[in-house]
């Protein structure tokens, strides 16, 4: 698979009072071409940034002399359009979620992959260059890149594979639960492609009947069906020279899987009650929330089209399972809707964030943000609580329950056995414990025990049906 091509030097401002940091992070940056200046001084920071023409900021979090989040406020009321990389080694829930609110590009942990490390440089930098010379580049890039975001290893290896597919034309298969980010993948593949100033054109393949799909997709002539009062255009000649977006691909019906087949083994398609085929030039992407390999297996989906689909296949990870990029994703979603209502939102609070940890987030990103601007629109505070977040979970789920208390969590000594543990399955069955206990102690009267542990009665409601209890 070809990598991506070396990245455009840029001018970066490094600031961190970690001397050996600094000669890494000048070092590592350096050998790209990069022009580096470090410093440990955050006023000599700001000075220099004010006087200079500065494409990125990487900065420390915790420096003795300046605060990195002042560091990094202060960056940008000079330039709102300052790109700023964190950099931390002590990373809390409340200095990611403020961090991105405040702007920064992103938050990394120390210590970080130099490969990963250049690759969001990379992307920065190229962010800040676009956002300066092209609205429409911008306008095309900018969703993807905000938000997918994170720091867990399923998420880097993502963000990877992205990165050195973008520039080929090789099909790519997307696949991961609903709400994940397929469809902000596929657009972050596209700008960062050879065909970025090309469309990008997106269809849902559930959305319409067979006989319409196939009208969206190919195009039809004039009298090919009654209505068809004129010729017209297909998207698959739409987005010529682009990138063609095909989501929730398992839905397609046999007739319009064999015509994408062809599509894709010869790039020719024929309009709908045409008579002579069109030829594009298409990078397609596809996209699905079902286990294709499963429909192959019984006989749904074609096992020929599957292989043409699947050259680069790219998994997207469920929200739970790369729950420390919450803060994250929650931090920039808070500045996302606080700026949209104009409410002045700054935080979110303990209790909250022990709330949107403890949540499976069913239904993934797409869940977390709808679950923030709820919260964004209807509190009457300058932060978030536990109560606003619960107040606007999904009607269609329970909320999650309280964390519990440091005092409930240290009844007994907490010991780490030598061969490891499963966390998640550790916690469950603590947690079941507390809540049979306590059920036991008001005689099965859920309304008591759940004040007993501090929880709402639909949470404990919740939670007793889910571990099976009544």
């Amino acid at each position: 698979m070809p990598d991506i091509a070396q990245p455009t030097p840029g001018r970066i401002l490094v600031v961190d009072d970690e001397v050996s940091m600094r000669k890494v992070l000048s070092a590592v940056l350096g050998s790209d071409g990069h022009e580096v200046r470090a410093t440990d001084d955050g006023n000599e920071a700001i000075a220099a940034f004010a006087d200079g023409s500065w494409d990125l900021v990487i900065e420390d979090l915790r420096m003795p002399k300046m605060h990195g989040l002042e560091l990094l406020g202060r960056l940008k009321g000079i330039d709102p359009a300052a790109m700023v990389i964190v950099m931390t080694a002590f990373g809390t829930w409340d200095t990611a979620v403020e961090a991105m609110r405040l702007g920064a590009y992103d938050y990394l942990k120390k210590p970080c992959d130099n490969e990963h490390l250049r690759a969001v440089v990379a992307k920065a930098i190229a962010r800040r260059r676009a956002g300066a010379t092209s609205a429409r580049f911008r306008a095309n890039t900018s969703p993807a890149v905000e938000v997918l975001i994170g720091n867990d290893p399923r998420m880097r290896e993502v963000m990877d594979v992205i990165r050195r597919v973008a520039p080929t034309d090789s099909t790519v298969l997307i696949q991961g639960e609903s709400g994940t980010g397929k469809e902000l993948a596929a657009a972050s593949i596209h700008s960062q492609s050879l065909r970025a100033d090309g469309p990008f054109i997106d269809i849902n393949c559930g959305a319409f009947a067979e006989t319409l799909l196939d009208s969206e997709l190919f195009g039809h002539i004039k009298g090919a069906f009654t209505g068809a009062v004129a010729d017209k255009m297909g998207l698959m000649e739409a987005a010529d020279q682009g990138t063609l977006f095909l989501d929730e691909v398992a839905e397609l019906s046999p007739a319009t899987q064999v015509k994408l087949l062809r599509v894709l083994e010869t790039r020719q398609f024929r309009p709908v009650g045409g008579v002579n085929d069109k030829r594009v030039d298409v990078r397609f992407i596809a996209a699905t929330n079902r286990n294709l390999a499963e429909l192959v297996t019984s006989g749904a989906f074609r096992e020929d089209l599957f292989f043409r689909l699947n050259v680069i296949p790219l998994v997207i990870p469920p929200l739970r399972d790369r729950r420390g990029d919450i803060p994250q994703l929650a931090g920039f979603f808070l500045a996302k809707h606080a700026a949209r209502t104009g409410r002045q939102i700054t935080t979110i609070d303990e209790g909250a964030a022990e709330w949107l940890k403890c949540h499976d987030w069913p239904g993934n990103v797409r869940e977390l943000e709808n679950t923030i601007e709820r919260a964004v629109a209807l509190t009457r505070s300058d932060r978030l609580t536990v109560e606003d977040l619960a107040a606007t979970s999904n009607p269609l789920r329970a909320a999650p329950a309280s964390a519990p208390t440091a005092s409930q969590t240290r009844t007994d000594p907490i010991a780490t056995p030598p061969a490891g543990m499963n966390l998640d399955e550790h916690l469950a069955a603590i947690e079941k414990d507390f809540i049979l206990k306590a059920l036991a102690s008001t005689g099965g009267n859920m309304t008591e025990a759940a004040k007993l542990l501090g929880m709402t009665f639909r949470a404990i409601r919740y939670k007793v049906r889910k571990y099976g209890l009544r």
